[in-house]
């Protein structure tokens, strides 16, 4: 399904395309469709979601900076439903903190593919180890505390 559209900025991070009711219509009957959608060339995973009335379709930064695209931006999206299974890697050392604690590992397995991406990408980006362990300390609190 394919559909140009104005790259839009909300607030002062959130940035994403409205995703026309046709298109949302097309991709099946749910509420939250995975989507692999392709900008420029560059395709990436994600879901379209209502946001305020509206279905959007969100491109991070790290999205927007591979697809070489800027809010305000005119640009032809292309959207196929995404089947494929959203597993996520994590780390070994993620990992092996996750399996010490029992509470924080069944959390953990609980969330939502974007919710356990993020507590890994947050691990990964770290730049060094201290960064890291503590990034990993904070993750492991949170998820115990039911915070995930």
């Amino acid at each position: 399904m394919k559909f140009r559209a104005t790259l839009l900025l909300k607030g002062k991070t959130a940035t994403g395309f409205q995703v026309p009711l046709e298109v949302v219509a097309g991709l099946g009957s749910s509420k939250k469709p995975a989507v692999l959608a392709t900008i420029n060339g560059h395709t990436y995973r994600s879901s379209v979601a209502s946001m305020g009335g509206v279905f959007m379709l969100p491109v991070s930064a790290e999205q927007r900076a591979n697809a070489g695209v800027t809010a305000g931006d005119e640009v032809d999206v292309e959207l196929e439903l995404d089947t494929e299974p959203r597993d996520v890697t994590v780390p070994a050392d993620f990992a092996a903190a996750l399996d010490v604690d029992i509470g924080a590992r069944r959390r953990f397995d609980t969330l939502s593919y974007s919710n356990r991406l993020r507590h890994v990408v947050s691990v990964e980006g770290a730049k060094t180890d201290e960064t890291r362990q503590r990034r990993i300390a904070k993750s492991v609190s949170h998820l115990r505390e039911g915070r995930g």
